[in-house]
């Protein structure tokens, strides 16, 4: 949906009248549209101040939903990076049919194709839209309770584990399927990586050595001390292969993220947490897994949901 260039008032006036900014006012965090795609999900417009334009977010409704009934559990689903647009979970992902049983509301939002789930220090403020406008909307639209999870894959994965880090007490579990859980591991291959997607790092974290701060608190494996006390699943493969790929060779993104991986949940059982772990061995870096990936987190996440 594109935004009104004007905005129309009722009544008139012969005096000079103030012209008011129709983006700013447009951009009040607010549902601007809801359409029903099937008798489960909903596809919503949300206005966001946060990004200055409006956003997308994918809703699936359990089983004995109805409008105006309380108390749902919510899991929200964390997409990655690069896709062209921010429903594949549901086009790819298979997460409807995975999660047709879960007496639970499923959120699917929109993260930006190179967004990072992060307030861009010049740029998009992902985790204000998210968090801070998204999240009590829809809640209260779909009746939502205290009862919350998070999840994603790659790109979302880091961004789940980043958002539980940095809310404590908003979720009870949060999952990451191949996630980038440790972006200062390889930092000039990372920077390199974001400035071929299109994101700037010194916009998005800032300037190394001089924003170290910003980057360590974007990080997962340096924020998982942070994430004591919530139910935790972390998977990931080799680059290998698998029994779900299709071609053959070597897939070194998956090999670098397995890496990542396995330094976060170091720093893990450092920090003393307990981590359900699935470092299955041979899989790419393809949705096949991550569909089953869901499929295994969803105790962990929702247990009794």
């Amino acid at each position: 949906m594109s935004l009104p260039l004007v905005l129309l008032t009722a009544g008139c006036s012969d005096a000079p009248q103030e012209r008011q900014d129709p983006l700013t006012t447009a951009l009040t965090p607010r549902v601007a549209d809801t359409v029903a795609v099937d008798d489960r999900q909903d596809a919503l417009t949300i206005a966001s101040a946060a990004l200055g334009r409006e956003a997308q977010v994918r809703v699936l409704k359990p089983a004995g939903w109805t409008k105006g009934s309380t108390g749902w559990p919510v899991l929200y689903l964390l997409h990655g990076c690069c896709e062209p647009t921010p429903d594949t979970w549901l086009t790819k992902g298979d997460a409807a049919r995975v999660t047709e049983n879960l007496k639970a509301v499923v959120v699917v939002p929109e993260g930006g194709t190179d967004g990072w789930y992060a307030d861009w220090l010049d740029g998009p403020a992902w985790e204000t839209f998210h968090l801070k406008e998204m999240l009590p909307l829809v809640e209260d639209l779909y009746g939502v309770g205290e009862r919350r999870a998070i999840a994603g894959l790659s790109m979302g994965g880091h961004g789940a584990m980043g958002y539980a880090a940095r809310n404590p007490g908003l979720f009870e579990a949060a999952a990451s399927f191949s996630g980038v859980l440790d972006i200062r591991m390889d930092v000039p291959g990372f920077s390199s990586f974001l400035k071929d997607n299109g994101a700037d790092p010194d916009q998005l974290w800032g300037p190394l050595p001089a924003r170290e701060d910003n980057w360590r608190n974007h990080n997962p494996a340096d924020l998982a001390p942070r994430l004591t006390g919530l139910r935790l699943y972390v998977s990931s493969g080799n680059g290998e292969p698998g029994e779900l790929d299709e071609g053959g060779g070597t897939d070194f993104g998956e090999q670098s993220i397995l890496r990542q991986n396995q330094r976060f949940l170091r720093a893990a059982g450092i920090a003393g947490l307990t981590v359900e772990t699935d470092l299955y061995g041979n899989g790419k870096h393809d949705w096949p897994y991550w569909t089953r990936a869901l499929e295994r987190a969803l105790p962990t996440l929702l247990p009794e949901a």
